[in-house]
């Protein structure tokens, strides 16, 4: 392992404090890859991990918290939940009884339940792809906000990294966190100097040797450029960068009544894996439909996205699923532990702080 020399104090963010960790990096919740062995990983290493939950039951979630304790004892770890989960009260009851540090949502909270995870001393911090979405949520009352760039892999927006993560900074007055085509320290310092307390990376920690996602599946991403992404609506109605295959173009130039049953029968196959019955099913879809605006069949459009990405980065099908990626991946050719890869970003980040000093 890379040995880390003394950091210097523009290394120690607010968002350190924040956290309560040694180094200002964040392993985003990436469904289906953020477990608790990746989370842990993370952790030990002295960044933030993060559990994914929205592909979680209860009481793998609830499971998943106790693996992480135990295998990272002492150590802060957050978890990244969905607002419009029917059990959303009780997930956050879980938080709030097992001391997790941070809550982080992909799609903005409700007032009410920054309310209650601040009223239990919990860090909330959501990801926008929008000043004005930044402006929002800090209005409400978030500790922290991740600011994802267009070049983040996943549901993303269309500002670049270098264009949002400013106006974000400029815009709210608590610790914003960059992601968005980081990989290395020199990133870590770039988003630095455009005023963030540190980066989040979802696709540099998908590929370490921490991450479960199988090994045949990372050597596909070890292959792909930064020009073999693209953006695609045609998973769930919304904007989602993955990796171009023959199953994504097949997706977008289908019609949408030819998509449509397909995404309803993947749907039904969601709910039973993760044990939800009809009659939350349809809350949670109308809640869903209310929060975000969406057509019928975009609902089941998204409710069918989950079954696309287990089929590749669970069950090693990118065959019949898709890669969700940052455009990143172009630059990544290597698979360390999680601890590694944080020690070489801090020690990275020294060296280029040290050559931009003369």
């Amino acid at each position: 392992m890379t040995s880390t020399p003394p950091l210097p104090a523009a290394l120690h963010t607010r968002a350190c404090e924040l956290f309560g960790v040694q180094y200002p990096i964040v392993q985003t919740g990436m469904g289906w890859v953020s477990g608790a062995r990746l989370t842990a990983a993370t952790a030990n290493g002295g960044g933030l991990g993060i559990l994914a939950s929205a592909t979680m039951t209860y009481d793998e979630l609830k499971k998943a918290i106790f693996e992480v304790k135990d295998r990272a004892p002492g150590k802060n770890f957050g978890v990244n939940l969905r607002a419009d989960q029917p059990d959303i009260a009780d997930r956050l009851q879980l938080l709030v009884t097992e001391g997790v540090k941070v809550a982080s949502f992909a799609q903005a909270p409700s007032k009410d339940v920054i309310s209650r995870l601040k009223d239990a001393g919990i860090v909330t911090m959501p990801t926008v792809g929008a000043k004005r979405h930044a402006e929002k949520v800090a209005e409400w009352g978030v500790d922290a906000v991740i600011a994802q760039g267009a070049e983040g892999g996943g549901h993303t927006g269309t500002v670049p990294t270098s264009l949002l993560l400013p106006q974000v900074v400029e815009t709210v007055d608590i610790p914003v966190m960059g992601a968005g085509g980081f990989t290395d320290g020199r990133g870590l310092v770039a988003a630095l100097a455009w005023g963030a307390s540190g980066i989040a990376m979802g696709t540099r920690f998908l590929l370490t040797s921490d991450s479960t996602v199988p090994e045949a599946i990372k050597a596909i991403y070890l292959t792909k450029t930064v020009n073999d992404t693209v953006v695609s609506k045609a998973m769930d109605g919304h904007p989602q960068r993955v990796i171009r295959t023959e199953m994504v173009d097949e997706l977008e130039q289908a019609s949408i009544l030819t998509r449509l049953p397909k995404a309803v029968k993947r749907a039904l196959e969601f709910r039973a894996l993760t044990n939800t019955s009809y009659q939350d099913l349809l809350k949670e879809g109308l809640a869903m439909r209310t929060s975000q605006n969406l057509t019928w069949a975009q609902l089941a459009m998204a409710a069918n996205a989950p079954m696309l990405i287990k089929a590749a980065l669970v069950d090693g099908n990118p065959e019949i699923g898709v890669l969700p990626t940052g455009q990143g991946v172009g630059v990544i050719d290597d698979l360390p532990t999680s601890g590694e890869l944080i020690e070489r970003v801090m020690a990275e980040a020294v060296e280029t702080l040290e050559r931009l000093s003369g």
